[in-house]
C-alpha cells in the first residue's frame, strides 16, 4: 500500500495534479478530446494504488448532459437535408460498419474474455464518450468498453492522420499558424451570448435531472440530446457551451470513468489486448473498403471518403476534417447518421447477440 493511500486528505489533490499534468500533456500533443483521456488516465493510475476517491453521481449526471448537448451542437439543418437528400448511400454505409462491428464484437464475445455485451458496445463506431456512458445501462463493464474505445479512437486518429498529411502533402493548411496561451485562454473563456450561454446551462441541469429521475436505458443522453436539438433548430436561441463548462464535463466523465477501475480490471485488458487489436484492425481495414466503394461508385474523392467512413469518434474525426481538404459537411453527416443508427439499433443488437450467444452456450 503506498503512501499516498493511506493519507485520504491527499486523495483530492493528487487526483487534481495528476489530470492537470495528463491534460496538459495530451493536449499539447493536440490529442483530440485531451482533457478527458487526460482525467481518465489519472483516475485510473490514482484508482489503483487503492485511492478511495469518488465522483458525486449529479456531477457525473451534468457532465453526460453537456456531451450531449456538444453532439446535438454538430447536427445543424444543413447537415441534416443532406442526409436526407441521399439516405440510401448514408443508411446503406452505416449500416455496413455498425454490422461489421457487431459481428467482430460477437467473435470476442465466443472466446468468453468479455463479460455480457462489453465487446459490443467496445468496439461500437460512435462517439467514444456516448458509447462508454450507455454500456453501462446495458450490462457491459464500462470499465473494458472505455479501454476498448480509447484504444480504436488512437488507432483510428493516428492513421488518420497520417493518411490526412500524406493525401493532402500538409497536416493542416499551410497558413495555419497554432496562437498563443493568451490567445487560447481567450478563446476559451470567451462568451459570445451571455443569453445564450445561461440558456445552455440552464437546459444541461435540467436535462441532467431529467436523466437520473426517468430511469430508461440510454436516457441520461437521449434526453439532453433532444431537448438540444429543439433548442438549437426549432428555437430563436442557440446552444453555446463555453470552455469552462466542456472542462467540467470532461473533468467529470474522465473521474467517474477512471476511477472505476482497479488492478483486476487492468490485468483482465491486458490478456484480451491482442484479440482487441486484431478486431480493430478489421474494422480499420472494412472502412477502407467501403471508402474505395465510396470513391469509384460515388465518385467521392479519396480522403472525404476515408475520413467518412472511419470507423473512430465522430468528434476526432472532425478535428482532422477541418484541417485538411476534404468536403466537412459530408464528412460529419456520415459520422453522426452511423452515430444515431448505433443509439437506436445499439441496445436491441447487444440483447440479441448476448441471447444468442447463450443459446448456443446452452445447447
Amino acid at each position: 500500500m503506498s503512501f499516498l493511500s493511506q493519507q485520504p486528505r491527499l486523495h483530492g489533490p493528487a487526483l487534481l495534479l495528476c489530470s492537470a499534468l495528463a491534460s496538459a500533456a495530451f493536449l499539447l500533443m493536440g490529442v483530440p478530446a485531451g482533457m478527458l483521456l487526460g482525467c481518465m488516465l489519472a483516475g485510473v493510475l490514482l484508482a489503483t494504488q487503492d485511492m478511495n476517491v469518488q465522483v458525486p453521481a449529479p456531477l457525473f449526471a451534468i457532465g453526460q448532459s453537456v456531451i450531449a448537448c456538444l453532439m446535438a451542437h454538430s447536427l445543424h439543418f444543413e447537415v441534416l437535408q443532406r442526409v436526407a437528400g441521399e439516405w440510401p448511400l448514408f443508411l446503406g454505409i452505416a449500416f455496413a460498419v455498425m454490422a461489421a462491428s457487431a459481428l467482430l464484437g460477437y467473435w470476442l464475445m465466443r472466446s468468453g474474455l468479455l463479460p455480457g455485451s462489453t465487446a459490443i458496445w467496445g468496439l461500437a463506431p460512435g462517439a467514444a464518450s456516448a458509447m462508454v456512458l450507455m454500456a453501462g445501462d446495458f450490462g457491459a463493464d464500462t470499465r473494458l468498453v472505455a479501454f476498448m474505445q480509447y484504444l480504436r479512437v488512437a488507432m483510428v486518429t493516428a492513421i488518420a492522420s497520417l493518411v490526412a498529411h500524406f493525401a493532402t502533402g500538409v497536416a493542416a493548411s499551410p497558413e495555419y499558424v497554432v496562437p498563443g496561451w493568451d490567445v487560447q485562454l481567450a478563446h476559451w473563456l470567451h462568451i459570445q451570448n451571455p443569453l445564450h450561454a445561461g440558456l445552455t446551462l440552464v437546459l444541461v441541469l435540467l436535462a441532467a435531472w431529467l436523466g437520473r429521475i426517468l430511469t430508461f436505458p440510454g436516457g441520461p443522453l437521449l434526453i439532453p440530446m433532444v431537448l438540444a436539438l429543439a433548442m438549437d433548430n426549432l428555437s430563436p436561441w442557440k446552444l453555446e457551451l463555453p470552455g469552462p463548462l466542456l472542462a467540467l464535463a470532461y473533468t467529470a466523465l474522465g473521474w467517474g470513468i477512471g476511477l472505476r477501475f482497479n488492478r483486476e480490471i487492468l490485468e483482465h485488458a491486458w490478456r484480451v489486448l491482442p484479440r482487441v487489436l486484431v478486431a480493430i484492425f478489421a474494422l480499420i481495414v472494412l472502412g477502407l473498403l467501403i471508402a474505395g466503394s465510396l470513391m469509384f461508385f460515388a465518385g467521392v474523392a479519396p480522403l472525404t471518403a476515408y475520413l467518412a467512413t472511419s470507423p473512430g469518434g465522430a468528434d476526432s474525426v472532425a478535428v482532422i476534417a477541418v484541417g485538411s481538404a476534404v468536403d466537412a459537411g459530408f464528412v460529419m453527416a456520415m459520422q453522426m447518421v452511423r452515430f444515431f443508427m448505433v443509439l437506436l439499433l445499439g441496445p436491441r443488437l447487444s440483447r440479441w447477440l448476448v441471447l444468442r450467444l447463450t443459446s448456443r452456450s446452452a445447447a
